[in-house]
């Protein structure tokens, strides 16, 4: 039986198809816009909201173009796995300037199919069919900053 490796304690437990739509989400920006995955988020189970710098504001259809590709991730019904590696190990695959200054050395690297991989040591479904509809409730842009408000259905 392999141990699991000691990982810094988590304070919340997210509602799983929420967070996983939140990494889906945070993929899809960087991929559209090539910014930085969201610095502030606050996922819950009704609503959540993600901000985003971004040096211009989006156009109402990249607006509808962002929901349509995370709803096209989920519609792939993709894998959502979970491995350990050392921080050395994933500093090619994953943005590490979010952890925290006293990170184990050990990460949980959550991977979703081929869309998405970040260290996260949180909850999520186990596939992207379980998460429903991601909808846009609404935006707003301020200072160079994007604000997505976001919801399931």
């Amino acid at each position: 039986m392999t141990k699991e490796p000691i990982l810094n304690d988590h304070n919340k437990e997210e509602y799983p198809p929420m967070h996983t739509a939140e990494h889906l989400l945070n993929a899809t920006m960087v991929k559209k816009f090539g910014c930085s995955r969201s610095r502030n988020a606050h996922i819950e189970r009704k609503k959540s909201k993600c901000d985003y710098e971004l040096p211009l504001a989006p156009t109402e259809e990249q607006i509808k173009e962002i929901e349509q590709e995370v709803n096209q991730a989920i519609q792939q019904n993709l894998p959502v796995t979970a491995c350990f590696m050392t921080q050395e190990e994933a500093k090619g695959l994953v943005d590490l300037s979010k952890l925290p200054e006293d990170a184990t050395q050990t990460l949980r690297i959550v991977q979703i199919g081929d869309y998405d991989v970040c260290a996260c040591i949180g909850s999520h479904v186990e596939n992207t069919s379980e998460i429903g509809r991601f909808m846009i409730s609404s935006h707003s842009y301020t200072d160079g900053k994007l604000r997505l408000r976001f919801k399931l259905k």
